[in-house]
């Protein structure tokens, strides 16, 4: 016989308290280990796989494996028989830094000055680089929206540890807002965007922007956003060994960011958005994670910790969505739900 009906909105057993941090409840199965969330079938369908986590032992064998077989099309595979427009740029460095290589595309023949999406790569910031995510990002934003889009190549830990890629990633904005004209954007109209790693970077800037008083970007697009080093969230225990990107893996890729600095009280919310005690100021935030994976919880509370700041947000949780679902299933209907939903938000946004 099937016991009582839990009353709605009341927690049965243990309260699941905000850190993960032991005490079990609803999400457990009772012996106190967290049971994930089922993929979605078509995600799942589609091959996707946890495959073998990042560690510090296998981190420069997998720099090395995905530096060879991730594509890095060139400008004239870019331009697509004519469909864009590309160019490379530079950046200066600041601060003694290096220059930065900046990669910018638009649609052929658009009139200006277009909308901007200054976009940063994914990877855990140990891994990527700016061409690979152009083709995508052309087909599914720049086209149907006329936007152009800057892709940032940063310096990756850790070989360069923080603040290396983040102050990258702000060298390159700078000079896109300086040359706008020549890109033939809108400085006015500029958004901040990435994906896991580089979702996290987009956050950073926005706080750099408030804080350093640089160029104000009108949004920022999170997507799935690595935001916090800490891994003291219910989901990092919930999907370890499970998600595509889990707790080992975040780990390691945090550890190789920070260094010494990794887990340190007074990490700056630069290295980590999560940090932050104050986000107030910021521009309109689109978070989106997956219910199945590892950034589920840290997106979430970022987005209420904006609403409760008195900013504007707009989160979704995309249910038995993986880390990087949309790459590994473009078809599957979560994923087309997930592009439509991008691309209303942004150009609402780019409206306002």
């Amino acid at each position: 016989m099937a016991g009582p009906v839990p009353h709605p909105g009341r927690t049965e057993g243990r309260v699941v308290n905000g850190d993960g941090g032991g005490r079990a409840g609803v999400n457990d199965d009772g012996g106190g280990r967290a049971v994930p969330p089922a993929v979605d079938a078509e995600v799942r369908a589609a091959g996707v796989a946890a495959g073998d986590p990042l560690t510090p032992e296998n981190l420069a064998d997998r720099q090395a494996r995905d530096a060879a077989a991730r594509p890095r099309p060139g400008v004239a595979e870019l331009r697509d028989g004519g469909r864009f427009e590309v160019a490379e740029l530079v950046a200066p460095g600041l601060g003694g830094g290096p220059e930065v290589r900046l990669v910018s595309a638009r649609p052929a023949g658009a009139g200006g000055p277009l909308p901007l999406l200054y976009y940063l790569h994914g990877g855990g910031m140990v891994m990527g680089n700016a061409w690979s995510v152009l083709p995508r990002l052309l087909r599914e934003l720049a086209e149907p929206l006329g936007l152009a889009v800057v892709s940032a190549e940063y310096r990756l830990a850790p070989a360069a540890p923080y603040p290396a890629a983040v102050e990258d990633c702000w060298a390159g904005l700078l000079a896109v807002a300086a040359r706008a004209a020549e890109l033939g954007a809108d400085p006015g109209r500029i958004v901040v965007g990435g994906k896991s790693a580089g979702g996290g970077l987009a956050a950073a800037l926005a706080l750099l922007a408030r804080d350093r008083g640089g160029p104000v970007p009108v949004g920022q697009l999170l997507l799935s956003p690595m935001l916090d080093d800490r891994d003291r969230t219910f989901s990092t225990r919930q999907l370890a060994g499970h998600d595509t990107w889990d707790r080992t893996s975040n780990a390691t890729a945090w550890r190789a960011v920070l260094g010494e600095r990794y887990g340190a009280a007074d990490l700056p919310p630069y290295a980590a958005p999560a940090r932050a005690t104050d986000l107030t100021g910021l521009p309109p935030a689109y978070l989106e994670v997956g219910s199945a994976e590892t950034f589920r919880d840290e997106a979430v509370a970022y987005a209420d910790a904006i609403w409760r700041a008195g900013g504007a947000a707009e989160l979704h949780v995309w249910p038995g969505a993986c880390h990087g679902f949309d790459t590994y299933a473009p078809e599957a209907a979560v994923s087309r739900d997930a592009r439509d939903a991008r691309l209303r938000w942004l150009r609402r946004v780019l409206r306002s």
